[in-house]
């Protein structure tokens, strides 16, 4: 598994589809994850640190996952097949781990509201991982820029 970190979330130009980018910690590879419109504001809010008025859905499961004295532990993108990517969260307690399925986009809500680690399985990377070039870093250099304006409602379903 290799440790990643959320580079850009935006819109794909072509789709208008949100898009998240992740890159590995330590290496050029960026993974495109393609994810919904509510994940992508549960993403963004966290990223922002933004404290809605109730809970959102993501902020509710954290909390039932913390008084249920578990440990969102890591994140990990496990798999990928036919086009879909599979995840998995790996919760702690005490001296177990309990590994449940999860979509990436939910899991990576979640993991930025637990501040945990995101893993990516290294098959994954070399099928799907992109080494951007000076154009790719461009676009993602815009994605960058679009985070700094964006506002979590422009996410919303029309």
């Amino acid at each position: 598994m290799v440790l990643v970190r959320i580079h850009s979330l935006g819109l794909d130009q072509t789709s208008n589809q949100p898009v998240v980018l992740l890159k590995e910690e330590e290496g050029p590879r960026i993974l495109p994850i393609w994810i919904g419109q509510s994940e992508a504001t549960a993403i963004l809010i966290a990223i922002e640190k933004l404290e809605p008025p109730r809970p959102m859905t993501h902020d509710l499961m954290l909390a039932v996952v913390m008084a249920s004295g578990l440990e969102l532990e890591r994140v990990e993108i496990t798999r990928l097949d036919e086009g879909t990517f599979y995840a998995a969260l790996v919760l702690r307690c005490e001296d177990r781990s309990v590994v449940i399925d999860a979509r990436p986009s939910d899991s990576i809500a979640l993991a930025v509201r637990a501040g945990c680690p995101i893993l990516v399985a290294e098959e994954i990377l070399d099928q799907a991982g992109i080494v951007p070039d000076d154009e790719a870093e461009e676009e993602v250099e815009r994605f960058r820029d679009f985070l700094e304006t964006v506002d979590p409602e422009d996410f919303a379903s029309s």
